[in-house]
């Protein structure tokens, strides 16, 4: 009976960690936070280590290496980041945090809490690394939409299988590529509509925008519990 509880419990948290509505969400977080820290935290991405990158290597060349510096730091903390979240998923560690997909939600909703604190007099660096790391646990945390690899702090790899998905509905008439196309399409589409949230509040609101993303979060923690009441009402009349 106990081992019937768990399995249950362990079904109903892949099924919200999976889903296309926690997706959307973590999805417009993920562009809002690039929107932010470009616009309103010196022009780093928080999220999208591959500009950083680039914009290092563009800095390097240039004989620049104070400014190329600036961009490799947040590079390094979301390898921490993703260091960091390995460790959590360990079955080890399920006993300290036996709800990794929630706690991970909550330590992001209170690291950005703490960031829209910190003012555009403070220092720009000290935020965009806040950032990068909780953005690189978010990204090692939830992984797969409805079974599928995808990205919620980026949308590369999401247009790629968009476009890969629709093809392949096209050409073999097969609903079920179609059915993803149109997920990940709408992932693709909630990262847009967060960037450009995230442009237009920083600008507006300043570094207390970044609020907006905590209060989308919160929205992800109490789809798990909404889910886990309709999960467990399904159970008992079962």
């Amino acid at each position: 009976m106990q081992m019937m509880k768990n399995d249950n419990k362990i079904n109903f948290k892949k099924l919200t960690s999976e889903s296309v509505e926690l997706g959307i969400l973590l999805a417009i977080v993920g562009g809002f936070l690039d929107a932010y820290t470009f616009v309103g935290r010196g022009g780093v991405f928080a999220n999208a280590q591959t500009g950083n990158v680039v914009l290092m290597g563009i800095e390097a060349a240039a004989g620049e290496w104070e400014k190329a510096v600036l961009y490799a730091v947040p590079v390094l903390a979301f390898v921490v980041g993703v260091v960091v979240a390995e460790i959590i998923k360990k079955p080890s560690m399920n006993l300290l945090i036996p709800d990794t997909e929630r706690a991970v939600l909550i330590l992001e909703i209170a690291v950005l809490f703490i960031v829209g604190f910190i003012p555009y007099t403070g220092p720009d660096m000290m935020v965009t690394v806040a950032i990068s790391f909780v953005a690189a646990i978010q990204f090692s945390v939830f992984r797969k939409l409805v079974g599928s690899p995808y990205n919620t702090i980026a949308i590369t790899g999401n247009l790629r299988s968009a476009t890969q998905e629709a093809y392949i509905a096209v050409t073999r008439k097969d609903y079920k590529s179609a059915f993803q196309a149109v997920r990940f399409s709408m992932i693709n589409l909630s990262f847009l509509a967060g960037a450009i949230l995230g442009g237009l509040l920083t600008s507006f609101i300043g570094v207390k925008a970044v609020w907006i993303a905590v209060i989308i979060l919160i929205s992800s923690v109490i789809l798990f519990s909404t889910d886990e009441g309709k999960h467990t009402n399904a159970h008992i009349e079962v």
